[in-house]
C-alpha cells in the first residue's frame, strides 16, 4: 500500500498523462484487468484492451480537455480524487467539479470511477 505522499506523486502522474493526449501514457497506469467507469460508460469498461479502444477516440476528439487536481483523499485501497477539468464546449470552456475513485494493486490502477456532470450542450463520446 502506497503512503499518502507515493500516491499523490502516483495519481498526479497519473492526471498528467490525461493532460498529455497521449493514450499510451494513460493506459499504462492500468492493470490488464480493471474497471473503468466514466458518465459515457455507466457500466464499466473491464479490461486494458477494450478500454484502449475507448480511450485513443476520446483522446483524439476532446485534446483540449484539462484536468487539475484539487484534493486527494486516501482510502482503503486507493483514493478519491476531487478534480477540476476544463472542456471546450463549441466556442466556450466550461469548468466542470470531478470526482475519481482511483483503487491500485500495486503500482497499478484496477478501478477508475469518473463521475462529472457533463456541461450543457456536451457528451463525452
Amino acid at each position: 500500500m502506497m503512503n499518502k505522499k507515493e500516491m499523490e506523486k502516483r495519481v498526479s502522474k497519473y492526471m498528467d498523462s490525461w493532460n498529455s493526449k497521449d493514450p499510451a501514457k494513460v493506459l499504462k497506469f492500468f492493470a490488464a484487468k480493471s474497471n473503468f467507469v466514466d458518465p459515457a460508460n455507466p457500466n464499466g469498461i473491464s479490461n486494458k484492451k477494450d478500454l484502449e479502444k475507448y480511450i485513443v477516440p476520446l483522446m483524439k476528439k476532446n485534446s483540449e480537455w484539462n484536468w487539475e487536481i484539487q484534493e486527494l483523499i486516501p482510502s482503503k485501497n486507493g483514493c478519491i480524487v476531487k478534480s477540476k477539468a476544463v472542456i471546450p464546449c463549441g466556442k466556450k470552456k466550461a469548468e466542470v467539479a470531478c470526482v475519481d475513485i482511483l483503487e491500485f494493486k500495486g503500482q497499478k490502477i484496477v478501478r477508475n470511477e469518473v463521475f462529472f456532470d457533463q456541461p450543457k450542450g456536451y457528451k463525452v463520446k
